[in-house]
């Protein structure tokens, strides 16, 4: 696929894009399943307070996802093929059949989107391989913002290469303070091919990184709530985080 936008404007997910449910070979397409809906031309992803936890019997930590990708595929039910695996050895739950809804391996992509997160939430889109090949599985982070990074009209904004198990990588990633409010809409933006990514933060220049993943790569997109980081304050304990996504736009080189 070259060039591609999608604008949420239909009355429905357009699934031939995307899978809504996030890393479902470590669990099910049902128990990982994103809660989210269309509405005003957005995609809206958020975390009910009914919202199940991710792999609870495998992740370190108590974690909450709703996320969606745009590729998916993994091996026979226990063996070790599967995308973006928490640990060495961990071995599949629910076989996926492969998808290829949208990858791409260089140009520019830009998503235009707003957050509303807490100090115990975070939300993201990054790019990361496709693993038709396991160490083809680096990432490229267009943006990445956790809600206790987020004050006086600010917010640290994660971009950046993420190395994970390809020893061709070099891990590139950082958070550099911006003059922004995730609650509001921006577009977040990348720039690469094989020599350089250039991010991008509402059309102005953020950060240059080297060599980045060469190889096919999926969009993925999450809303994270971290349990263990409750604060005891009901207004930050129960709120539901969310992440509206206007639109994702891309194109070649």
């Amino acid at each position: 696929m070259s060039g591609w936008r999608d604008d949420f404007d239909g009355p429905e997910l357009d699934t031939s894009v995307w899978v809504p449910s996030y890393l479902p070979v470590w669990s099910s397409r049902t128990a990982a399943a994103a809660s989210y809906r269309l509405e005003d031309s957005c995609l809206v992803l958020d975390l009910p307070q009914d919202h199940p936890l991710w792999c609870p019997e495998e992740h370190p930590t108590p974690l909450r996802v709703s996320g969606m990708m745009s590729g998916n595929h993994s091996g026979p039910v226990g063996s070790t093929i599967g995308q973006q695996a928490i640990f060495v050895g961990q071995k599949v739950r629910e076989e996926q059949e492969r998808f290829e809804g949208f990858l791409t391996d260089g140009g520019h992509l830009e998503v235009r989107c707003s957050m509303d997160i807490t100090p115990r939430s975070m939300a993201a889109l990054w790019l990361c391989g496709f693993e038709d090949e396991p160490e083809r599985c680096g990432e490229i982070c267009v943006v990445e913002i956790f809600g206790n990074a987020v004050r006086d009209g600010s917010a640290e904004v994660g971009m950046g290469l993420k190395q994970l198990r390809d020893p061709r990588l070099v891990h590139d990633f950082a958070a550099p303070r911006l003059p922004i409010d995730p609650s509001e809409l921006h577009t977040y933006a990348v720039d690469w091919d094989a020599d350089e990514a250039v991010f991008t933060v509402d059309g102005e220049l953020v950060r240059r990184t080297p060599r980045p993943p060469a190889y096919p790569l999926q969009v993925m997109i999450g809303v994270f709530d971290f349990p263990d980081d409750a604060t005891g304050d009901p207004a930050v304990d129960r709120h539901v985080p969310s992440m509206r996504l206007d639109w994702i736009s891309t194109r070649p080189s």
